[in-house]
C-alpha cells in the first residue's frame, strides 16, 4: 500500500509464519515499542472490522491492502489488546499442525478482564472454551480453542504488564538450545526456562529491538 514500509513474509516448514516490517511513523511517534501483532483470519476484513467496532473494539488502521498478501486492518479488542485482521489473496490452505517447528504453538492474552475478553472472542470468532485453571494469586487461566490446530490461554495481566497484550509462543525443538540461540543473537531471556502443566517447557524473551516473544518446546 502507498506509504507503507517494505513487508517481508517469513516461512517455516514451507508455510507462512508471519511478516516483518519497519514500524510505521505514526505508531512510532506515539511511543509504541517494537512488537509482534497476531492476525485473525477473515473472509471479509471490512465486515469483521465493523462487527468488532460495534462490539466495543477499536480500529487503529482501517482496512487496507498489502500487495501480494491481502487485505488487513489493525484493531484492538474492547480491553485494548491489539491484533490484526487478514483476508489473504491466496486460496485457503489446510491448518498447519500445532506443533510444527517455527510456527506459533500457543497464543496467550494478558488482559484486564479475562471473562469479558473470552466472551468477546468467542462471540466474534467462535472460539471455544477448553477449560479453566486456578493459579492461586495469579488468578484463573482460561484456555480456548480457535480452530483444529490453534489454541491458547488468557488471564488477567499481572501488575508488571502495563496494558493488555497478546504474546505468541513459537515452537522449538528444545528449550536449553533455544536459550543459547536467543542470547547468542543478542536477545534476552526474561523468564524461564519453566515447565508448564502440559509437560512442555517455555521461555519468555525479548529480541534485540525489544519486541517480546516466547518459545515452547516438548523437552528442556
Amino acid at each position: 500500500a502507498p506509504g507503507m514500509p517494505r513487508y517481508i513474509v517469513v516461512n517455516s516448514a514451507e508455510r507462512g509464519v508471519g511478516g516483518l516490517m519497519t514500524m510505521p511513523e505514526e505508531p512510532a511517534k506515539r511511543g509504541m515499542p517494537p512488537t509482534w501483532l497476531g492476525y485473525i483470519y477473515t473472509k471479509d476484513v471490512d465486515a469483521s472490522t465493523q462487527a468488532l467496532k460495534d462490539a466495543g473494539g477499536a480500529v487503529h488502521r482501517a482496512p487496507d491492502g498489502i500487495p501480494g498478501v491481502g487485505r488487513f486492518a489493525v484493531v484492538a479488542d474492547p480491553q485494548g489488546a491489539a491484533f490484526m485482521f487478514l483476508q489473504p489473496n491466496q486460496p485457503d490452505q489446510p491448518p498447519v499442525p500445532a506443533t510444527t517447528l517455527g510456527h506459533v504453538g500457543w497464543h496467550e492474552l494478558y488482559t484486564s478482564d479475562w471473562k469479558a475478553a473470552f466472551n468477546f472472542y468467542s462471540t466474534q470468532f467462535g472460539w471455544t472454551s477448553a477449560g479453566e485453571f486456578d493459579m492461586g494469586e495469579m488468578g484463573i487461566y482460561k484456555t480456548f480453542g480457535a480452530g483444529p490446530e490453534s489454541g491458547g490461554g488468557m488471564m488477567n495481566k499481572p501488575p508488571q504488564i502495563p496494558v493488555p497484550v497478546w504474546q505468541f509462543y513459537f515452537n522449538v525443538d528444545a528449550i536449553d538450545a533455544a536459550v543459547k540461540r536467543v542470547t547468542d543473537n543478542g536477545g534476552k531471556v526474561i523468564m524461564g526456562p519453566m515447565d508448564v502443566p502440559s509437560g512442555q517447557w517455555i521461555i519468555q524473551c525479548q529480541d534485540p529491538q525489544g519486541a517480546h516473544f516466547a518459545l515452547l518446546a516438548p523437552v528442556r
